[in-house]
């Protein structure tokens, strides 16, 4: 893009700052377990289905983490992010676990993707996961990247927060703990939060803590994924996520966070959609 908005400089100054936090001894990566070839991808592995021998692009793809593990699971995949420092580790990383031969990372915003990667219709697989959404105003833009680059029979696999839990923060909590009301379900306007924490290593404090962030209803998401040119096959919701996202939830033994006493709403969503045509090659 030609002139990088505020909204693009805040957010990547943000997640560039993250990329040594998230590979320092206090992050809650777990690359131990990438290490040693078994890491898990929790939701995921009960959902994705076997990638052996496909060719699959992961968008926002950050260090690289699952996209190695998807590497370990047998596909050949290109990693997409704007951070450069995020895909510098992410390079480096997959030199470490000798897989630079099955897999790539590039540098570029995710609404650029068409023109920094390879032709339109060149992968079995387009993967989403975990915190990407958010990060993204133009749902339909989105969509249309995720399509453009899906061979038709291709299929897109995505999984992230639930948008009616966006609707809650801790920063609102009440007397009980629990969090409060925070953001309208439908406000589709951009939420510019100033905020330190990191989500994987609790005792960092980021300087470029503003960023911006958006709320896609799941109407308008699927909505986009058919204009695309993509048939929804299933849509799952969850009661259990990633991450803490709320102080009250509870760790499960399947490592999953979950509310503390019953499944009061869906924490997390999750979808499978195949690519009918292929309107740009």
């Amino acid at each position: 893009m030609e002139d990088e908005s505020e909204w693009r400089r805040l957010n990547r100054a943000n997640w560039d700052e993250t990329v040594p936090v998230h590979l320092g001894p206090g992050s809650d990566y777990d690359f131990a377990a990438l290490r040693a070839g078994n890491k898990r991808l929790p939701i995921v592995d009960d959902e994705l289905g076997s990638i052996v021998g496909l060719r699959l692009l992961h968008l926002q793809c950050h260090i690289g983490v699952d996209t190695l593990a998807l590497v370990q699971r047998g596909a050949d995949v290109v990693g997409l992010d704007f951070s450069a420092p995020a895909v510098a580790a992410a390079t480096d990383l997959a030199a470490e676990l000798g897989l630079s031969a099955r897999s790539r990372f590039v540098q570029a915003d995710l609404y650029d993707a068409p023109a920094a990667l390879a032709a339109p219709a060149s992968f079995d697989r387009v993967f989403a996961t975990w915190g990407t959404t958010i990060w993204l105003p133009d749902i339909r833009g989105w969509a249309k990247v995720v399509a453009h680059f899906l061979k038709p029979g291709g299929v897109f696999y995505f999984a992230d927060v639930h948008p009616l839990a966006l609707a809650f923060d801790d920063s609102t909590a009440g007397a009980d703990g629990w969090p409060g009301f925070w953001a309208p379900y439908f406000g589709r306007a951009p939420l510019v939060i100033t905020d330190p924490h990191d989500y994987a290593d609790s005792d960092a404090r980021l300087e470029n803590a503003t960023t911006h962030q958006w709320i896609h209803p799941i109407g308008d998401v699927v909505s986009a994924l058919i204009e695309a040119g993509l048939r929804l096959d299933w849509l799952h919701e969850h009661d259990a996520i990633t991450w803490r996202m709320f102080a009250c939830q509870a760790k499960g033994a399947d490592g999953l966070y979950r509310w503390p006493d019953k499944p009061w709403l869906p924490l997390a969503y999750s979808l499978r959609a195949t690519a009918l045509w292929n309107v740009f090659g």
